[in-house]
Protein backbone atom coordinates (compact mmCIF):
# COMPACT_ATOMS: atom_id res chain seq x y z
CA UNK A 1 0.00 0.00 0.00
CA UNK A 2 1.34 3.20 -0.95
CA UNK A 3 1.03 6.31 0.73
CA UNK A 4 -2.32 9.02 1.11
CA UNK A 5 -3.69 11.99 -0.01
CA UNK A 6 -6.68 13.45 2.36
CA UNK A 7 -9.11 15.61 0.93
CA UNK A 8 -11.46 17.48 3.07
CA UNK A 9 -14.65 18.58 1.27
CA UNK A 10 -14.16 15.88 -1.50
CA UNK A 11 -17.69 14.86 -2.42
CA UNK A 12 -18.46 18.07 -4.66
CA UNK A 13 -16.79 21.25 -6.05
CA UNK A 14 -12.84 21.90 -5.72
CA UNK A 15 -12.32 19.74 -3.92
CA UNK A 16 -13.60 16.53 -6.14
CA UNK A 17 -11.50 17.95 -8.94
CA UNK A 18 -8.41 17.96 -6.56
CA UNK A 19 -9.35 14.60 -5.88
CA UNK A 20 -9.50 13.53 -9.75
CA UNK A 21 -6.09 15.56 -10.14
CA UNK A 22 -4.06 14.13 -7.67
CA UNK A 23 -5.84 10.32 -8.81
CA UNK A 24 -4.81 10.99 -12.72
CA UNK A 25 -1.33 11.30 -11.08
CA UNK A 26 -1.43 7.95 -9.33
CA UNK A 27 -1.67 9.50 -5.98
CA UNK A 28 -4.41 7.04 -3.59
CA UNK A 29 -7.14 9.30 -2.01
CA UNK A 30 -9.07 9.33 1.15
CA UNK A 31 -12.15 11.45 0.73
CA UNK A 32 -14.02 13.21 3.49
CA UNK A 33 -17.31 15.22 3.36
CA UNK A 34 -20.68 15.04 5.31
CA UNK A 35 -22.34 12.85 2.68
CA UNK A 36 -21.33 9.51 2.91
CA UNK A 37 -23.53 8.49 -0.21
CA UNK A 38 -21.33 10.87 -2.53
CA UNK A 39 -18.35 9.87 -1.27
CA UNK A 40 -19.17 6.44 -1.91
CA UNK A 41 -20.17 7.10 -5.55
CA UNK A 42 -17.04 9.11 -6.07
CA UNK A 43 -15.06 7.01 -4.20
CA UNK A 44 -15.89 4.37 -6.76
CA UNK A 45 -15.99 6.62 -9.62
CA UNK A 46 -12.38 7.92 -8.78
CA UNK A 47 -10.89 3.93 -8.22
CA UNK A 48 -12.45 2.52 -11.25
CA UNK A 49 -11.13 5.70 -14.05
CA UNK A 50 -7.64 6.20 -12.50
CA UNK A 51 -6.84 2.70 -11.15
CA UNK A 52 -5.44 4.32 -7.21
CA UNK A 53 -6.72 3.13 -4.07
CA UNK A 54 -9.24 4.72 -2.94
CA UNK A 55 -11.27 5.28 0.87
CA UNK A 56 -13.95 7.50 2.37
CA UNK A 57 -15.12 8.65 5.68
CA UNK A 58 -18.08 10.80 6.59
CA UNK A 59 -17.34 13.64 8.90
CA UNK A 60 -18.88 17.00 9.68
CA UNK A 61 -16.09 19.18 10.74
CA UNK A 62 -18.44 21.38 12.19
CA UNK A 63 -17.95 19.48 14.77
CA UNK A 64 -14.92 19.75 16.73
CA UNK A 65 -13.96 16.05 17.04
CA UNK A 66 -14.09 16.15 13.81
CA UNK A 67 -10.32 16.52 12.78
CA UNK A 68 -9.58 13.65 15.63
CA UNK A 69 -12.13 11.27 14.19
CA UNK A 70 -10.58 11.92 10.89
CA UNK A 71 -7.38 11.02 12.07
CA UNK A 72 -8.41 7.97 14.02
CA UNK A 73 -10.23 6.66 10.93
CA UNK A 74 -6.64 6.84 8.89
CA UNK A 75 -4.78 5.47 11.76
CA UNK A 76 -6.94 2.51 12.11
CA UNK A 77 -6.36 1.59 8.59
CA UNK A 78 -2.90 2.14 8.60
CA UNK A 79 -3.34 4.61 5.71
CA UNK A 80 -0.13 6.64 5.37
CA UNK A 81 -1.25 10.51 4.82
CA UNK A 82 1.11 12.17 2.97
CA UNK A 83 -0.35 14.93 1.09
CA UNK A 84 -3.37 16.66 3.45
CA UNK A 85 -5.65 19.20 1.40
CA UNK A 86 -7.89 21.18 3.50
CA UNK A 87 -10.57 22.21 1.54
CA UNK A 88 -14.06 22.06 3.47
CA UNK A 89 -15.98 24.97 3.07
CA UNK A 90 -18.47 26.80 4.93
CA UNK A 91 -20.48 30.09 4.38
CA UNK A 92 -23.08 31.80 5.93
CA UNK A 93 -25.91 33.92 3.55
CA UNK A 94 -27.70 35.93 6.75
CA UNK A 95 -26.06 39.53 7.81
CA UNK A 96 -23.44 39.04 10.60
CA UNK A 97 -26.25 40.55 13.53
CA UNK A 98 -28.81 38.18 11.84
CA UNK A 99 -26.20 35.04 12.51
CA UNK A 100 -25.80 33.25 15.70
CA UNK A 101 -22.88 32.91 17.63
CA UNK A 102 -22.92 29.49 17.23
CA UNK A 103 -23.42 29.25 13.46
CA UNK A 104 -20.37 31.65 13.18
CA UNK A 105 -18.11 29.83 15.70
CA UNK A 106 -19.03 27.08 12.86
CA UNK A 107 -17.58 28.79 9.92
CA UNK A 108 -14.67 29.72 11.97
CA UNK A 109 -14.48 25.80 12.88
CA UNK A 110 -14.55 24.24 9.69
CA UNK A 111 -13.01 27.02 7.68
CA UNK A 112 -9.67 28.11 10.53
CA UNK A 113 -9.87 25.57 13.65
CA UNK A 114 -10.05 21.97 11.74
CA UNK A 115 -7.64 23.34 9.30
CA UNK A 116 -5.14 23.51 12.55
CA UNK A 117 -6.17 20.60 14.33
CA UNK A 118 -5.94 18.47 10.94
CA UNK A 119 -2.68 20.05 9.84
CA UNK A 120 -1.36 19.38 13.68
CA UNK A 121 -2.28 16.04 14.08
CA UNK A 122 -1.23 14.81 10.55
CA UNK A 123 1.80 16.47 10.51
CA UNK A 124 3.35 14.67 13.44
CA UNK A 125 3.66 11.87 11.15
CA UNK A 126 4.91 13.87 8.28
CA UNK A 127 7.64 15.07 10.20
CA UNK A 128 8.79 11.03 11.32
CA UNK A 129 8.54 10.55 7.49
CA UNK A 130 10.57 13.55 7.03
CA UNK A 131 8.43 14.45 4.07
CA UNK A 132 4.94 15.40 3.44
CA UNK A 133 2.89 17.96 1.57
CA UNK A 134 -0.03 20.38 3.09
CA UNK A 135 -2.70 23.01 0.63
CA UNK A 136 -5.10 24.96 2.21
CA UNK A 137 -7.70 26.17 0.14
CA UNK A 138 -7.74 29.70 0.83
CA UNK A 139 -9.24 32.53 -1.49
CA UNK A 140 -8.24 35.63 -2.68
CA UNK A 141 -10.30 37.19 -0.33
CA UNK A 142 -7.50 36.58 1.95
CA UNK A 143 -6.06 40.18 -0.21
CA UNK A 144 -9.05 41.59 -0.43
CA UNK A 145 -10.73 44.38 1.92
CA UNK A 146 -13.72 43.55 4.79
CA UNK A 147 -16.37 42.70 2.39
CA UNK A 148 -20.37 44.10 3.28
CA UNK A 149 -21.36 40.21 3.33
CA UNK A 150 -19.70 37.12 4.66
CA UNK A 151 -18.07 38.84 7.14
CA UNK A 152 -15.90 36.71 8.63
CA UNK A 153 -15.08 34.56 5.42
CA UNK A 154 -12.20 36.96 3.99
CA UNK A 155 -10.15 37.28 7.56
CA UNK A 156 -10.56 33.68 8.49
CA UNK A 157 -8.57 33.10 4.87
CA UNK A 158 -6.12 35.85 5.54
CA UNK A 159 -5.55 34.19 8.89
CA UNK A 160 -5.08 30.67 6.85
CA UNK A 161 -2.76 32.31 4.26
CA UNK A 162 -0.71 32.91 7.53
CA UNK A 163 -0.41 29.82 9.40
CA UNK A 164 0.29 28.96 5.63
CA UNK A 165 2.93 30.84 6.05
CA UNK A 166 3.73 29.84 9.43
CA UNK A 167 4.30 26.41 8.22
CA UNK A 168 6.46 27.02 5.30
CA UNK A 169 9.26 28.95 7.47
CA UNK A 170 8.96 26.02 10.64
CA UNK A 171 8.95 23.39 8.51
CA UNK A 172 10.10 23.51 4.92
CA UNK A 173 14.03 22.46 6.27
CA UNK A 174 12.26 19.50 7.31
CA UNK A 175 10.79 17.99 3.87
CA UNK A 176 7.38 19.43 4.69
CA UNK A 177 5.88 22.33 2.05
CA UNK A 178 2.40 23.83 2.48
CA UNK A 179 0.52 25.51 -0.36
CA UNK A 180 -2.24 27.98 -0.09
CA UNK A 181 -4.58 27.71 -2.91
CA UNK A 182 -6.21 30.92 -3.60
CA UNK A 183 -8.96 30.83 -6.13
CA UNK A 184 -11.40 33.85 -7.00
CA UNK A 185 -15.17 33.08 -8.01
CA UNK A 186 -15.48 29.67 -9.09
CA UNK A 187 -17.97 28.05 -11.12
CA UNK A 188 -19.32 25.06 -7.76
CA UNK A 189 -22.38 24.71 -6.06
CA UNK A 190 -21.26 26.26 -3.07
CA UNK A 191 -22.88 29.39 -3.68
CA UNK A 192 -25.89 28.16 -4.28
CA UNK A 193 -25.48 25.51 -1.03
CA UNK A 194 -24.56 28.82 1.02
CA UNK A 195 -27.39 31.26 -0.19
CA UNK A 196 -24.89 33.57 -2.19
CA UNK A 197 -25.57 32.64 -5.79
CA UNK A 198 -27.58 35.96 -6.29
CA UNK A 199 -23.25 37.75 -5.97
CA UNK A 200 -22.54 34.88 -8.24
CA UNK A 201 -25.26 35.58 -11.26
CA UNK A 202 -24.05 39.15 -10.95
CA UNK A 203 -20.43 38.65 -11.68
CA UNK A 204 -19.27 38.80 -14.83
CA UNK A 205 -18.29 35.51 -16.99
CA UNK A 206 -14.33 36.36 -17.50
CA UNK A 207 -13.92 36.45 -13.59
CA UNK A 208 -15.49 32.61 -13.29
CA UNK A 209 -13.42 29.95 -13.55
CA UNK A 210 -13.94 26.27 -13.67
CA UNK A 211 -13.33 24.32 -10.22
CA UNK A 212 -11.28 21.83 -12.41
CA UNK A 213 -9.02 24.44 -13.54
CA UNK A 214 -8.40 25.31 -10.34
CA UNK A 215 -7.68 22.28 -8.86
CA UNK A 216 -5.11 21.44 -11.58
CA UNK A 217 -3.27 24.42 -11.24
CA UNK A 218 -3.44 24.25 -7.28
CA UNK A 219 -2.10 20.50 -7.43
CA UNK A 220 0.50 21.15 -9.77
CA UNK A 221 1.80 24.16 -7.48
CA UNK A 222 1.66 21.92 -4.92
CA UNK A 223 4.14 19.28 -6.40
CA UNK A 224 6.26 21.96 -7.64
CA UNK A 225 6.35 24.03 -3.89
CA UNK A 226 4.85 26.84 -4.61
CA UNK A 227 3.96 28.42 -1.17
CA UNK A 228 1.03 30.83 -2.87
CA UNK A 229 -1.21 29.71 -5.80
CA UNK A 230 -3.35 31.97 -7.59
CA UNK A 231 -5.26 30.29 -10.18
CA UNK A 232 -5.29 32.42 -13.74
CA UNK A 233 -3.33 35.28 -15.06
CA UNK A 234 -6.90 37.11 -14.27
CA UNK A 235 -6.94 36.93 -10.66
CA UNK A 236 -3.12 37.18 -10.57
CA UNK A 237 -3.25 40.91 -12.15
CA UNK A 238 -6.67 41.41 -9.76
CA UNK A 239 -4.39 40.35 -6.37
CA UNK A 240 -1.90 42.77 -7.75
CA UNK A 241 -3.95 45.72 -7.90
CA UNK A 242 -5.78 45.26 -4.94
CA UNK A 243 -2.32 45.32 -3.04
CA UNK A 244 -1.44 48.33 -5.21
CA UNK A 245 -4.43 50.52 -5.91
CA UNK A 246 -5.62 53.05 -3.68
CA UNK A 247 -8.97 51.54 -1.56
CA UNK A 248 -11.58 54.43 -3.70
CA UNK A 249 -10.35 53.20 -6.89
CA UNK A 250 -10.98 49.09 -5.33
CA UNK A 251 -14.15 50.49 -4.05
CA UNK A 252 -14.90 51.61 -7.88
CA UNK A 253 -14.03 49.11 -9.40
CA UNK A 254 -15.73 46.55 -6.98
CA UNK A 255 -18.90 48.53 -7.77
CA UNK A 256 -18.46 47.30 -11.28
CA UNK A 257 -17.61 43.90 -11.02
CA UNK A 258 -18.93 42.32 -7.71
CA UNK A 259 -21.85 44.25 -7.33
CA UNK A 260 -23.43 43.52 -3.77
CA UNK A 261 -20.01 42.31 -2.16
CA UNK A 262 -19.31 45.84 -1.14
CA UNK A 263 -22.29 48.09 -1.14
CA UNK A 264 -22.92 48.72 2.30
CA UNK A 265 -19.33 49.71 3.46
CA UNK A 266 -19.91 52.80 1.61
CA UNK A 267 -22.45 54.97 4.29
Amino acid sequence: MGGFALVTGASSGIGLEICRSLAKRGVNVILTSRSENKLKRISEEINLKYKVETAYFSCDLADDKGPQKIYDYCESKNYKVEILVNNAGYALPNSFEENSVEDEEKCIRVLGTSVISLTKLFLRNMLKNGRGKIMIVSSVAAFAPPAAIQVLYGPVKTFMNRFNDALNINYNKKGITSTALCPGYTVTNFHTASGVQDEMDSVPGFLKKSASRIAEEGVTGMFNGKKVVVPSKTWKIIVLLIKLVPQFIFDFLSGILAPGRYENLKD
